[in-house]
Parts: C-alpha cells; structure tokens; sequence
C-alpha cells in the first residue's frame, strides 16, 4: 500500500490534468478538439481513480475523484433518453453478463439444493417415522391422489400465473435482498430443497412419482433455476464481504451489489415465464411430451443467454476500453481494470 507521502506525490503530479477536466466539463461549449481532450482526460483520470482505489484508498480522495470523474462522464454523454438500443443491450449484455459472472455459484447452488431434496426424500420414503410426521395416512393419500395435482387447477390461469409470480419473485428477492447475512439464501434453499423432496416421497410412496415429474418439468425447471440463481447471487455477496480479494471491502460490496442488482432484474423476467409456464401448461390438456418440451426450451433459453450472450459480453469487456465500455454496462472497471 502507497504511504501518504506517496498519495501526495501522485496527487501533485495529476492535479493539473484533473483542474483541465474539471474546467473542460465546465464549460458550456466545446471546440472539437477540446471535446477530444475531454475524453482523453476523462479516461486517464478514471485509470486513476481506478489505480487509487485499489492502492491507496484514501476515502477523501476517493470521493473527490469519483464526483470528478462523474462530472466529465455527464459532459460527455450529455442527458440520455432511454433508447430502444439501449433496452436491446440491457437485455442481451447487461443482464446476461451479471447470470454469466454467478453461474459457478448458481450450479453449486442447485447442485446442493438437488442433493438435499434427493436425500430427505429417500429418507422419508424410508422412514415410516418421517412419513408418518407428514400427516395421518388418509391426508398422505388425499395429498398423492388429489391435492398435489389440485393446487394447478385451484385458480384461473392468469390468477395462478400471477400468485406464482408473486410468490417466487419473493423468494428470489429475499435470497438476493439478503445475500449480504449468508445465511437467508442458505436457509431458504434448504426448506425448499426439503419440501422438493418431501413432497417427492409423497408422491412415489403412491407410486405416482412419474406424475409427481409431469407436474414438476414443465415450469420447476425454469423456475428452480432461478432460485439457484437468486441464491447464488446473494451468496457470491456473502462471500465478497468474507473474502474481497485484491479489491478493497467497500469496492468488492458496490460492484458485486450491482451485479446483484442487474440479475435480479433479470431473473424477475425469468420467473415471470415459469409463472406463465406453470399457470397456462402445467394443468393443461395437452400432451406431457409437449409440457416437458416447453419447460425444457425455457430453460435452454435462459442458459443460452447466460453462457453465450453473457460470455460473449465478457470477452468484449475484457477486449475493448475497460472504463468507457464497462461505464456503459453499469459495472465498475475491476476485472479488466
């Protein structure tokens, strides 16, 4: 880390180019080349930001920079109206881009959440204790027979489409709201991920698993997704205040809260579908074969965003200008920069 002398030094040796920023995006009219310096100021100044942040994190100094570095960036751009580019790349780069960075917690996520509900279900389905804890035989039987595949069938589908929405986002946003504790998106992956397999061994102990799959497919798959997500996200928070890296504590937090920010608008969108999925297709008439194909295009589509637009989002990031373009994307410079 810089010692204060060196703050000062560096400070001395780029005021001047800061002062020339600040009075370039001051003014109300630019010749060309003084709009060019502007951005070649603009870009030097925010590498040092970037620089200061991550070497001497000099509170003060820090803010003065960013409010600086805010100022020239205004001036550049100038007001913005919200384009129909502007939502294209929101939807294809931004939020792709957040799903892509948490994947590898996403998966280990729903690697655990899938373990979980596959031994509590055996074990109930093994335990006359654990089933008998259910409920008496005639519930157990009335849940196999009629009340599982009921619940689908309760509301209209619009009306049901609409409460699993609801249902859902809140989840979702309270595994990400709360990511920061740890242990809210942990203790809610495992209550669901014990209901998953309690219900399962419900269902074969009726020997109606296979049916327990049909009702399942069509929009869990979507949807447990993204709850894996919503967990994963906030507990890639979580981590980011324990284990911040080379970045400092505060910085590590503002970036990975943004991230935490685009996904959960993402995975809002994503649910809206599983809740479509499972209040128009779930109950309807129509072949299962079809409902699994449906469910499992959904899914597909999700992960193809995620590994393809996400990715591809990434290697421009990491290819092209780390502060103008990552700016443009609503991210901090940290990974390229």
């Amino acid at each position: 880390m810089l010692l204060t002398v060196d703050i000062d030094a560096f400070t001395a040796a780029h005021r001047d180019e800061w002062e020339r920023l600040d009075a370039l995006a001051a003014k109300r009219r630019l010749s060309g080349a003084q709009a060019d310096e502007l951005v070649i100021l603009y870009r030097i100044t925010a590498q040092h930001l970037s620089r200061l942040r991550t070497t001497a994190p000099d509170p003060q100094l820090i803010a003065e920079m960013s409010a600086r570095v805010a100022r020239a960036r205004g001036r550049i751009t100038g007001p913005r109206e919200i384009r129909v580019r502007d939502i294209t790349r929101f939807l294809t780069q931004t939020i792709p881009l957040a799903l892509y960075r948490a994947r590898w917690w996403a998966i280990g996520v729903g690697t655990a959440f899938t373990a979980i509900a596959v031994v509590v279900g055996l074990w109930t389905l093994r335990s006359p204790e654990a089933m008998g804890a259910l409920g008496t035989p005639g519930a157990l039987d009335r849940y196999a027979d009629q009340s599982f595949e009921d619940y689908y069938s309760t509301y209209d589908s619009h009306e049901f489409s609409a409460l699993v929405w609801t249902n859902n986002a809140r989840i979702a946003a309270i595994c990400i709201g709360a990511g920061i504790t740890g242990v809210v998106p942990a203790f809610l992956v495992l209550i669901n991920a014990m209901a998953l397999g309690r219900s399962g061994a419900v269902m074969a102990d009726h020997d109606r698993f296979l049916h327990f799959l049909a009702l399942i497919i069509p929009h869990g798959l979507l949807e447990l997704t993204c709850v894996f997500f919503a967990g994963g996200v906030g507990l890639r928070l979580f981590w980011a205040l324990l284990a911040p890296g080379p970045r400092s504590r505060g910085r590590a937090l503002a970036e990975d809260g943004r991230l935490l920010i685009t996904a959960a608008v993402g995975l809002t969108g994503a649910l809206a579908i599983a809740g479509l999925l499972e209040g128009f297709v779930t109950a309807a008439r129509i072949p299962w074969l079809l409902k699994a194909a449906l469910g499992l295009l959904a899914l597909a589509v999700l992960w193809a965003a995620v590994l393809v637009l996400g990715r591809r989002a990434e290697r421009a990031l990491a290819g092209g200008d780390d502060v103008v373009r990552v700016d443009e994307m609503g991210y901090a410079a940290s990974e390229a920069g």
